[in-house]
C-alpha cells in the first residue's frame, strides 16, 4: 500500500480510492452510510476560503466534512501525490 494517505491531506481536485476507515465507532457507522467504503473512487471538489470543510464527490453526491472527519478515510491517491494540504492557496 505505498502511496496512501488520508483523506484531509488530498488537494482540490485530486482523486483516489479508499483503503480504509478508522476512527471513533459512530462516526465509522455515518461516513460509511454515506459510501465511503473501501474501494469507492473519490475527489475532492471544493475546500472552504479556510481549508475545512473539503466537499468531496463521492458515487455521484457531493459530501462536505469536516477535515477532522476526513482525517479517519485512508485513501491511495490516483495521482500518486501524497502532499500536504497546506500548500493549497
Amino acid at each position: 500500500m505505498s502511496g496512501v494517505t488520508t483523506l484531509d491531506r488530498l488537494r482540490l481536485r485530486d482523486t483516489g480510492r479508499i483503503v480504509s476507515l478508522d476512527g471513533r465507532e459512530d462516526l465509522l457507522q455515518r461516513l460509511m452510510a454515506l459510501g465511503f467504503l473501501p474501494g469507492a473512487r473519490l475527489e475532492v471538489v471544493q475546500v472552504a476560503p479556510f481549508g475545512d470543510p473539503i466537499t468531496i464527490a463521492l458515487d455521484g453526491w457531493r459530501i462536505s466534512l469536516r477535515l477532522g472527519d476526513a482525517a479517519s478515510i485512508a485513501v491511495e491517491p490516483a495521482n500518486g501525490r501524497t502532499s500536504s494540504r497546506t500548500e493549497v492557496p
